[in-house]
């Protein structure tokens, strides 16, 4: 063997490092057939865990022979061309690596190195006639820093709830031990037969626990369940407490959750969600679970409610509140998006499995959910980051349940029989997965799903402002008319008549571009402030549902929403009003033949008619139409002659902003067509008609908000 330092191939010394130039060559040449391999393998999408060590060794060496490139010696010449060689290849692992949130994380300074990836690097070295001194061996990862206690928070709020009452203390009570009998499957690897057991299934292998009759015990007056949700709930209220919800988008998972928790009486409950979401899940704990109080976590979260029954928070603030999270007396978590966690190495998930840990020894059978829409195969090894949330394994091997299920086989890894065996013992602890093809029966076929979400940042606080500055202007053009009218035309409290004058002319000077901030502007400004947060949730659709059709009125929001498609790794076609019919119809085929073109991001006036897009199932409505009919005719394109599956159009909707009053007044204008269309005398509406009384309603807002004069007393002096 060669000493460090020198080559194989007989040289007596290699040059300085700085020197190595027939080195630097033959690893920038393994580096990119290596990395070409990794490349395919992604494509293909097999992310295996052998896929993410050659990953990670190619990043680090990458690092290392940029930095000796930068540093060597020799021609301008050639370290600008192995710069460029490896620039290349820094491309290719960036474009890779947007297609596996896991392989992401792996390019992060702060990503834990693998003994296997340190192990391949020397390999690698090794492939190329090099033997890697000690020195030059990528160094060890320190041992993990805890998160900085300075960026933790505990709200006043919560510290009054922990004050207030000692009734109020958490249940700290473990749950009951388990006998311990002799272990048949002592000494074996399970975690790998389980996770392979998935992957051997044939077609038409079960995927779902069994579930008993559907139950609306807990469903609210007012409200109904779908019979696959009653299902779940009944589960829950017979003693069942986790569960791996995989149901397809659409199908109702959060009101599952809500009503899960209220039968298993798992209060207070903790809800871990994508940022998008957030909202949604607040509005729906307001109707499924109306007597629950709920409070959302914003920022360091100085306005949540301590004593709510409903904790929602985000992701991307768990950090800094995963303390007195911790200390809360959780006896439910439910963690939405779950694929989020599958990168047990990323920060949030190592919160998640470490808030679960804390819940699990504090508190008897609590009731823990993962909710996500990817198919049960995608790539299985990602599953072991929620089966250990739920408590069935830990990182080495089964527990509890699962391991005594196991046991109760009488089989091992040796068996025929195992693999089946085994799968089901994980299906029967709470894997619960249905498609919308399988409970057709039970859900609309076309049906809108509101999704309202928060304008945070800059964008949310310009938006508002500028929606007051909109009322502000009509009330003083109100305050105008009321102070010029004679004395005998005064109207007790708000003249509506003046209203809707005063909202006629607002519109009229928008449409002719004489007003200032108006309504198509802050329209149109909502719409680019929500496109970010549109797009991301219709990636999410895609990657757990398969295709989306994506529709928006404006081209900035379409171009903001495929810059976003493009970072991601996801593969779109753009259907647009300024194209070609060839260039259109190019575009329309990739989508409908192409498996791996996942969204059509399409313009909601050029081609919200004359398509056929019944491939997709689900519609994301960034921006809202002006009428219902145009809306139908987008979600048209889906649901149509030949759709297979129910159909749904998931609105994106700004929360608190005249966004959310126009759905509110599209939806109600789309009951007078209906009734119009079935032979009412009531006049169908336009699209004048909404923007009209959009400007009458936050008129109204405003001018109730405000104390009105007396009848008879001058106006604005």
């Amino acid at each position: 063997m060669a000493r460090p330092g020198q080559r194989r191939n007989g040289a007596r010394r290699t040059a300085p490092r700085n020197q190595r130039r027939v080195r630097d060559g033959d690893v920038i040449a393994e580096l990119a057939r290596a990395v070409r391999e990794v490349e395919a393998a992604v494509q293909r999408g097999r992310v295996t865990p052998a896929v993410r060590t050659q990953f990670q060794a190619i990043a680090l060496l990458m690092r290392e022979e940029h930095a000796r490139a930068r540093a060597g010696e020799g021609s301008d010449a050639r370290r600008t061309e192995q710069l460029k060689r490896l620039d290349g290849i820094a491309t290719i692992l960036a474009r890779t690596a947007v297609r596996d949130s896991g392989l992401l994380a792996l390019l992060s300074e702060d990503a834990v190195v693998s003994d296997a990836a340190r192990s391949l690097t020397r390999e690698m070295l090794r492939a190329v006639g090099i033997e890697p001194a000690p020195e030059e061996l990528p160094p060890a990862e320190p041992a993990a820093v805890p998160a900085v206690p300075e960026r933790r928070v505990v709200p006043q709020s919560v510290v009054s709830r922990q004050l207030a009452n000692p009734f109020l203390a958490p249940d700290f009570s473990s749950a009951p031990q388990r006998p311990v009998r002799p272990r048949r499957l002592a000494g074996w690897e399970l975690l790998g037969p389980l996770l392979s057991s998935f992957e051997r299934a044939g077609a038409g292998a079960p995927a779902c626990m069994p579930l008993p009759a559907p139950s609306d015990r807990f469903t609210p007056m007012g409200s109904e369940l779908m019979p696959h949700q009653g299902r779940l709930v009944a589960a829950a209220a017979a003693g069942h407490r986790t569960f791996l919800l995989a149901d397809e988008p659409g199908l109702g998972k959060t009101a599952q959750a809500l009503l899960a928790a209220e039968a298993a009486d798992a209060y207070p409950l903790l809800v871990v969600v994508p940022n998008v979401v957030k909202t949604n899940w607040a509005r729906e704990a307001g109707r499924w679970t109306p007597h629950r109080s709920a409070t959302v976590v914003q920022g360091n979260g100085d306005t949540i409610d301590g004593f709510a029954d409903i904790v929602v928070v985000n992701y991307e603030v768990l950090d800094r509140h995963v303390g007195w999270l911790g200390e809360f007396g959780f006896r439910g978590m439910v963690v939405d998006e779950a694929h989020f966690i599958k990168n047990k190495s990323s920060q949030r998930s190592q919160h998640v499995l470490e808030l679960s840990d804390r819940i699990r020894f504090r508190t008897a059978r609590p009731l823990l959910m993962a909710l996500t829409g990817t198919p049960l195969i995608n790539d299985i090894d990602d599953f072991r980051a929620i089966w250990q949330f739920l408590g069935w394994i830990d990182e080495t091997k089964p527990l509890g349940e699962l391991m005594e299920a196991l046991e109760d086989t009488g089989l091992t890894p040796a068996d025929p029989g195992f693999y089946a065996a085994a799968r089901t013992c994980v299906i029967d602890l709470g894997i619960v997965r249905r498609r919308k093809v399988d409970v057709a029966a039970d859900i609309p076929a076309r049906r809108i799903a509101d999704l309202p979400v928060e304008l945070d940042g800059p964008a949310g606080r310009s938006i508002r402002a500028a929606e007051r500055e909109l009322a502000r202007r009509m009330v003083a053009r109100y305050e105008t008319v009321l102070a010029h009218r004679s004395s005998d035309a005064v109207v007790e409290g708000i003249d509506h008549d003046v209203v809707r004058r005063v909202a006629r002319a607002e519109l009229k000077d928008a449409t002719a571009g004489e007003a200032g901030e108006n309504v198509f502007s802050m329209m149109r400004r909502i719409g680019r402030a929500k496109a970010g947060l549109a797009a991301d949730y219709a990636a999410q659709l895609a990657r757990s549902a398969g295709k989306v059709v994506f529709f928006a009125k404006h081209v900035d929001v379409m171009d903001a929403a495929e810059e976003l498609f493009a970072r991601q790794g996801v593969r779109f076609s753009s259907i647009r009003g300024d194209q070609t019919p060839t260039s259109r119809q190019k575009n329309i085929d990739a989508f409908v033949n192409d498996p791996d073109v996942a969204v059509a991001v399409c313009s909601l006036t050029a081609a919200g008619v004359g398509l056929n897009l019944q491939v997709a199932s689900n519609i994301v409505l960034a921006e809202l139409s002006w009428t219902d009919a145009e809306q139908t005719q987008a979600i048209d394109r889906s649901h149509r002659i030949g759709q297979t599956e129910p159909v749904t159009a998931w609105r994106i909707i700004a929360a608190q902003t005249i966004d959310a009053r126009i759905a509110e007044l599209i939806d109600s204008k789309a009951g007078l067509a209906a009734r119009a269309l079935d032979g009412s005398d009531d006049e169908v509406s336009s699209s004048a008609d909404v923007q009209l009384q959009a400007l009458v309603a936050l008129l109204t807002d405003a001018l109730s908000a405000s104390p009105q004069p007396a009848a008879g007393s001058p106006v604005g002096h």
